[in-house]
């Protein structure tokens, strides 16, 4: 999430043969199978595009067949629409009990405002499962009120065959390797890098990972909690992506690129090979899947993680990572909780990593069919810390003055100390 949308690979049949073993142990019905009086459900998250969006129709089914009396209105919307909708659905009489939830600060904020359920006391065996440390963007000051059903980490994906068409033999590692990539791209009239600028957050995401790299994991945890951008690390990290944007890595037109609406999103011109990389979360495979003509993640699709930056306090191994979870309203019926530990469970997570997806429980990653995604996870156990999306981890305010404030320098409309001012100024306003 920052899920954004869904991935691919045809899985219809997987809701029906996975979900039913889950069901015996998720159930709240009555000895004669009823649940009393009937509860409606309304659940809203962003898996718009098959084979996700089936897969999610085909658990509500699944669940609904088992728990009498319980209906669930499943309502799908673009990440970004859902982000603003539900900032002013929570205010009103009209939220949903069930909805997707990228953690965080902007958890933080919801919960400070009395909107978010604790389900600390029922959810313990999935956080058994899934680990408290990745749980923890769901948590605040020790309290569950969410829980992720996917997780990962985030890198650059590329194509190989454009790889190989610009001579370039093996994976950037460093910086000074991405950038001689680059130059050897654009010696080939390939375009190295699309970002998706019209959107803001593709665009932030490349500020996170050279903060990342330019900062300590014990400055990035403390700025988490503190807000305090006064480490000189922030400022080296926005002047070292002021001076990679200066390279022109990235698509003509970029700030009017989305980041995932059709063949002309950024996404879409990887997946139809008119670019040659793009740095974006563990969704992306899925997503390109969806925009090819076929439908299909092409093989010509690789990652790798950014690169290290020489000088850096930052841990080179260190990843950008999230995920997308659900929280239930505070006036949420039980049966919100339920369905949402029903999600979490073996056999629909499973079915879930069938659809290309990374599961957040580990005990289905044998479900993950798909090769790249394969090595992703396999890549991620080297990785000794990961930072939650910044947009997240610290705040609404501070969130978006850092992606909006990352669109405008890489315009070279504000120098490395304005960046560094904007979010100062938005931290004070937190």
């Amino acid at each position: 999430m920052k899920s954004k949308k869904m991935p691919r690979i045809a899985i219809a049949l997987v809701a029906a043969a996975t979900a039913a073993t889950a069901l015996a142990a998720c159930g709240n019905n009555n000895d004669d199978g009823t649940s009393g009086d009937t509860a409606t459900l309304t659940w809203w998250h962003n898996m718009n595009t098959d084979p996700g969006l089936s897969y999610w129709q085909g658990v509500v089914a699944d669940y609904e067949a088992a728990h009498d009396g319980v209906k669930i209105d499943m309502q799908v919307y673009q990440s970004e629409d859902l982000r603003n909708k539900l900032k002013t659905a929570l205010q009103s009489a009209d939220a949903p009990d069930l909805f997707q939830q990228w953690g965080g600060g902007e958890l933080r904020d919801q919960v400070e405002a009395g909107f978010v359920k604790d389900i600390t006391s029922d959810v313990a065996a999935e956080l058994a499962v899934i680990g408290s440390g990745n749980a923890a963007g769901w948590q605040v000051d020790g309290k569950t009120y969410g829980l992720p059903f996917t997780l990962g980490i985030e890198g650059i994906y590329y194509n190989k065959d454009l790889f190989e068409q610009a001579g370039i033999t093996a994976v950037p590692t460093t910086l000074p390797e991405l950038d001689a990539a680059i130059a050897k791209l654009k010696e080939a009239g390939i375009t190295p890098i699309s970002l998706g600028g019209q959107d803001s957050w593709p665009a932030g995401h490349w500020y996170y990972n050279f903060a990342l790299r330019e900062c300590s994991t014990a400055t990035m945890t403390e700025t988490g909690g503190s807000l305090d951008f006064s480490d000189p690390c922030w400022e080296k990290a926005a002047s070292d992506l002021k001076a990679f944007a200066e390279t022109e890595p990235f698509n003509d037109g970029w700030i009017t690129t989305s980041a995932q609406q059709g063949a002309g999103s950024s996404a879409g011109m990887l997946a139809n090979t008119q670019v040659a990389m793009e740095l974006t979360g563990i969704w992306e495979s899925g997503v390109v899947g969806s925009l090819t003509p076929d439908q299909k993640v092409p093989e010509f699709l690789g990652w790798f993680p950014f690169p290290s930056i020489s000088g850096g306090k930052g841990d080179p191994t260190a990843a950008m990572a999230g995920g997308d979870g659900f929280s239930c309203h505070t006036q949420a019926p039980p049966e919100c909780v339920d369905f949402l530990k029903y999600i979490l469970s073996d056999a629909v997570q499973e079915g879930y990593a069938a659809t290309g997806s990374v599961p957040s429980n580990p005990n289905a990653y044998t479900g993950l069919t798909e090769p790249l995604l394969q090595d992703i996870t396999d890549q991620a156990k080297s990785v000794k810390f990961t930072q939650l999306w910044m947009d997240v981890a610290f705040g609404n305010n501070v969130g978006t003055a850092i992606n909006t404030s990352t669109v405008a320098l890489l315009q070279g409309q504000l120098s490395a100390a304005d960046f560094v001012k904007a979010l100062q100024d938005a931290a004070a306003t937190a």
